[in-house]
């Protein structure tokens, strides 16, 4: 039988994983990826409905969604390192629980503010998961396939858009939009209690459950100093979080993009939609793999790779909201959100790359906070509160800018790689249990 080496800082710690094993914790793992994002994009399905039901304004709308991300960005990092400490397994499968009731309380909503208070639920229940959960997956598989791993990990959250919005818009049509959530509830449910019974942490990391016992209340101080160890990786925070802005928004309101100016009916809107973001998810995969094949002998290439997926999709989506509504305008539209969210592999690879084993979940909690605070947060409330003024059209014309910004980040970054890659390759950093050093590389 095959096995992985875990991917620890130490190859001198690492311990074997069957690849079917590994393969398997994957699976769930990203299928809780899927459950936690359908949870959360289905409401962009049934806003229209919402909109009618409850007289709502964009901005209304717009904060329902924005106010899971949130939460995601202000609780990720307390809660990832709480599951860091006390397990990631058992973690991952209370954040499922939490997620699904809250989604089915989203169902039994009677008025705006109940619905207010169990998204904020979902957003409690789903905040940690995405930097726990890549943390998982990181650790049962080789070094090298980390941009790719990080790239389609994450395109389960695209792909969870997909099925939410699409399977959202479809149940929405033919029993309401209250089933909508309630679908989404029980697929997570499911998952939630077969998560635990098949994934083990003294499986996925033997020898760190053993040493936990051993850990001292200080052992990860010096760990954490690696989630902000040099400039590259702030840059890659800030610059993720800003082109998020772009993809983010553009998923969020697009269902209500397509009602409005396409006179498309709920569940017509939702299908297109899924397209639109499963280019998106697919486009990150693939973007992630591209990284992985053209950086392994030249890791400078990173932040080219994602200078030019910024500028490239705020070209397209920018050319395309420019246009009337149409086919050409839809075929550019799925060519930007191809790129729009390039940059998680490179940044995701970078992040895990510079930052201790023993904190890979905080590590990735701190890019979710970039992520959310910067870019999954604001975009939806923002881009409503614009439509509110002058026209979801108008505002999605304004939506694409950002990612020049966030170009202006990564190309921050590239000027200092080279430095930072000088100083960190030969930077060795103590093992929290003191047993081994690990060497830091890019």
């Amino acid at each position: 039988m095959a096995f992985h080496p875990i991917a620890a800082d130490d190859d001198d710690c690492a311990v074997g994983v069957a690849r079917p094993y590994a393969w398997i914790v994957f699976a769930l793992t990203f299928g809780l990826l899927i459950s936690d994002y359908m949870s959360r994009q289905v409401l962009n399905a049934v806003f229209p409905m919402l909109k009618g039901e409850w007289a709502l304004s964009d901005g209304q709308l717009g904060l329902l969604s924005g106010i899971v991300a949130l939460m995601v960005g202000l609780l990720t990092i307390p809660l990832s390192l709480l599951a860091d400490r006390f397990g990631r397994v058992k973690s991952l499968a209370l954040m499922a629980l939490l997620w699904s009731l809250a989604t089915l309380g989203c169902a039994l909503a009677q008025d705006y503010q109940q619905m207010f208070i169990a998204r904020f639920m979902v957003g409690v229940g789903e905040a940690a998961y995405g930097s726990v959960g890549i943390a998982v997956v990181i650790s049962v598989f080789p070094k090298h396939m980390r941009a790719t791993l990080t790239s389609a990990f994450m395109a389960g959250g695209m792909f969870g858009s997909v099925l939410g919005m699409a399977l959202g818009g479809a149940i929405a049509a033919k029993l309401g939009w209250r089933w909508s959530f309630a679908g989404m509830a029980l697929f997570g449910l499911l998952l939630a209690v077969l998560y635990p019974i098949i994934v083990k942490e003294a499986r996925i990391a033997p020898q760190r459950a053993a040493q936990a016992a051993n850990k001292a209340a200080n052992a990860v101080k010096r760990p954490l100093r690696t989630l902000f160890s040099s400039r590259s990786v702030i840059a890659a925070y800030i610059g993720s979080g800003l082109q998020l802005f772009v993809g983010g928004t553009v998923i969020v309101w697009m269902p209500s993009y397509l009602n409005r100016y396409y006179d498309m009916a709920t569940d017509k809107a939702g299908g297109v939609a899924a397209i639109i973001v499963l280019c998106s998810g697919a486009g990150m995969i693939l973007c992630g793999m591209l990284s992985d094949r053209l950086c392994r002998h030249s890791p400078e290439r990173k932040v080219a790779l994602a200078i030019a997926y910024c500028l490239g999709s705020c070209l397209l989506l920018s050319a395309a909201f420019a246009l009337p509504a149409g086919p050409v305008q839809l075929v550019l539209i799925c060519l930007g959100m191809l790129i729009a969210a390039g940059t998680t592999g490179p940044c995701g690879a970078m992040v895990a790359n510079l930052t201790h084993y023993s904190v890979h979940g905080t590590a990735f909690a701190t890019l979710t906070l970039a992520n959310n605070m910067l870019g999954l947060a604001p975009g939806p409330f923002i881009t409503g509160r614009v439509s509110d003024l002058i026209g979801l059209q108008a505002a999605f014309q304004l939506v694409p800018l950002v990612s020049i910004a966030a170009a202006a980040v990564f190309f921050y970054a590239k000027c200092h790689y080279h430095k930072d890659i000088a100083r960190l390759k030969g930077e060795r950093i103590n093992d929290p249990v003191g047993e081994s050093v690990v060497e830091v590389k890019l």
